[in-house]
């Protein structure tokens, strides 16, 4: 199963260094939650849209991440990984998001099919975005307004290969 987990540079370091994340972890995938919020069926549902919808919540979840991890670029990371479905929980209730699941185990380099990272010029939004996060996630539009504009920048995409060198830019 492809799975999307949120991450920082920190995060993103401790990957290249150690050649894991160690679990459980969360992350975002195509779930029949997923699928039901987007009210599409199965027969129906583009899953490249609804695997996007999936990497949308982990980097939503990054900044979320971001506010802990001072030490982390002020960029929104997203890890794409293949991990056996045996290993994934679908999880539910009030306190969680649309696709969220727990990764039993550790997630390994080997798995991660690719990393998103954000480019330079999103930092300043990201930065404010972080600030405000959490009381988007309360409901307040004004703070709303400040994540979108930290949403709106598109995630540069890298290969595992890549990774590596790119946190040596960062």
């Amino acid at each position: 199963m492809r799975v999307y987990l949120p991450a920082t540079t920190t995060v993103l370091r401790t990957l290249v260094d150690e050649g894991r994340l160690p679990g459980p972890l969360r992350a975002f995938a195509v779930t029949p939650q997923l699928r039901e919020f987007y009210a599409v069926s199965e027969a129906e549902a583009d899953v490249e849209e609804l695997e996007y919808a999936a990497l949308l919540g982990a980097a939503r979840s990054s900044l979320r991440m971001l506010d802990v991890d001072p030490a982390a670029a002020r960029r929104r990371v997203v890890v794409a990984a293949d991990v056996p479905d045996s290993v994934v929980r679908t999880l539910d209730g009030g306190d969680v998001e649309h696709g969220e699941v727990e990764i039993a185990g550790d997630v390994q380099l080997r798995d991660v099919a690719s990393a998103h990272v954000d480019d330079a010029e999103a930092e300043d939004d990201v930065r404010a975005a972080v600030n405000v996060v959490l009381e988007a996630d309360l409901g307040s539009d004004d703070a709303q307004f400040v994540v979108d504009q930290a949403e709106g920048h598109e995630l540069a995409w890298y290969a595992t290969q890549e990774i590596g060198p790119v946190l040596e830019l960062l």
